[in-house]
């Protein structure tokens, strides 16, 4: 039953009918647009592949080696609130955004591929804190493309082929692991960065060049807004404890940080719980993997029949639904069962949490603002999640894992239960 009480501020742009109804997504931009994220996380996806193995040269310490990967989770936390704003100026401009992520891939490159020749401990901090820190700080303007070409009610579709892409990645990341790695490192750090300026190349070619017939037009119903910096942007989203900006950040933080403690930790609950090798409990990730590629399509366009809030709201239900039953079935059956139905539930998540972000906005010109905050609130989740789930298992066993999981994922149901009858988004027709 809905509140008596009016919306918060901040609740019209999502409480109304989304603009562009029966409009048409710009098929084109998305392609592009989707070859600039794979690009970008294919870079990624082989950073956190290879990069800890690097570490362990001069660290013995798994803890101190996650601590130094987990930077790459903070740094945007810092920067792309500016960077994000900063590209907002520039949309209307003839380049738009793209500048930033080009010259942004461009010199996070060099520390990249001078990984595997950094000689000494020193050397090899500095192209790995140097690399973290500047990729970091344009990955929230290559994500915020697609609205600056898709209209707001296409854009969860726009999201599940996004996605999709960048899951692929992960495919890309380990064929250059298996065929190149072991001959030749120097040669397998330098193809993810090249293959990241051909294909953003190629996006911007076809798409950011014609940016200025391309990018959407201004919408005239809306209010003029002028914000003088990223911080008067955040102090207007997150005014109370009980804005819808905020409480979605929550619900943010919350999934994301289960998530990844979720995968970070499936392999030793694997080991501990199931009686697996090694090798065999880091497979067990591999069916929600594919289940994830295979489905966020049809996730996404669902997503847009039912609305993001929704969808959302539902994806977190299975995802409880998937570590439950992965706790009472404790096998290696019940276990992809419960990672299959959790990613599945985590696909909606993932199309849906930035989309729902942005209709929350008060101006279409802080879009980039607004991608800096889901960033926030997820890296934030991320970075913490494990430790947080870690401690639980700390206090129980390694048996618990799934409940103590779906405990938490609980309080993320209830926040988007709250978030979805205070701020209700109306599906497409």
């Amino acid at each position: 039953m809905m509140p008596d009480s009016p919306p918060a501020p901040g609740a019209a742009t999502t409480s109304q009918p989304p603009s562009g109804v029966g409009e048409r997504m710009n098929r084109s931009a998305v392609l592009w647009v989707t070859l600039a994220v794979f690009a970008q996380e294919a870079v990624w996806n082989f950073y956190d592949a290879q990069v800890p193995e690097q570490l362990r040269h001069y660290f013995a310490s798994a803890g101190v080696i996650g601590l130094i990967m987990g930077l790459d989770h903070s740094w945007g936390i810092f920067t792309q609130p500016f960077v994000g704003f900063f590209s907002d100026k520039l949309v209307r401009r003839r380049a738009g955004r793209w500048p930033i992520v080009l010259v942004g891939a461009a010199a996070a490159s060099v520390p990249f591929v001078l990984i595997p020749w950094a000689s000494n401990l020193p050397m090899l901090m500095v192209c790995v804190v140097g690399f973290a820190a500047i990729a970091n700080a344009f990955k929230g303007v290559t994500e915020t493309l697609v609205s600056d070409y898709v209209v707001r009610s296409q854009r969860s579709k726009a999201q599940g082929f996004i996605k999709a892409g960048a899951a692929l990645t992960i495919i890309v990341s380990s064929l250059i692991s298996l065929l190149v790695v072991d001959r030749s490192l120097h040669l397998a750090f330098a193809i993810p960065p090249l293959l990241m300026l051909i294909m953003l190349g190629l996006s911007w070619t076809f798409l950011g060049r014609r940016h200025r017939e391309t990018v959407l037009p201004k919408d005239k119903e809306e209010k003029p807004r002028e914000f003088a910096s990223p911080w008067a942007v955040m102090r207007d989203a997150l005014r109370s404890p009980s804005s819808p900006t905020f409480l979605l950040m929550i619900g943010i933080f919350c999934f994301a940080g289960m998530w990844s403690a979720l995968r970070s930790l499936m392999t030793p609950y694997g080991t501990q719980v199931l009686g697996l090798t090694r090798g065999e409990a880091g497979g067990l990730a591999l069916p929600g993997a594919v289940a994830f590629l295979v489905c966020v399509l049809p996730i996404a366009y669902l997503s847009n029949k039912l609305g993001q809030l929704r969808a959302m709201r539902y994806g977190v239900g299975l995802f409880i639904v998937g570590l439950l039953v992965g706790f009472v079935w404790q096998s290696v059956p019940g276990t992809i069962t419960a990672m299959i139905l959790s990613s599945l539930g985590y696909a909606s998540f993932a199309v849906n949490a930035l989309v729902a972000l942005w209709n929350l906005a008060p101006t279409q010109k802080v879009l980039g603002t607004y991608t800096a905050l889901y960033t926030i609130a997820s890296q934030s989740g991320m970075a913490l999640g494990p430790g947080i789930l870690g401690t639980t298992i700390d206090l129980t066993d390694w048996r618990y894992m799934l409940l103590n999981a779906a405990v938490f994922a609980v309080i993320t149901f209830l926040v988007f239960t709250r978030l979805a009858r205070r701020v209700p988004d109306r599906p497409v027709a």
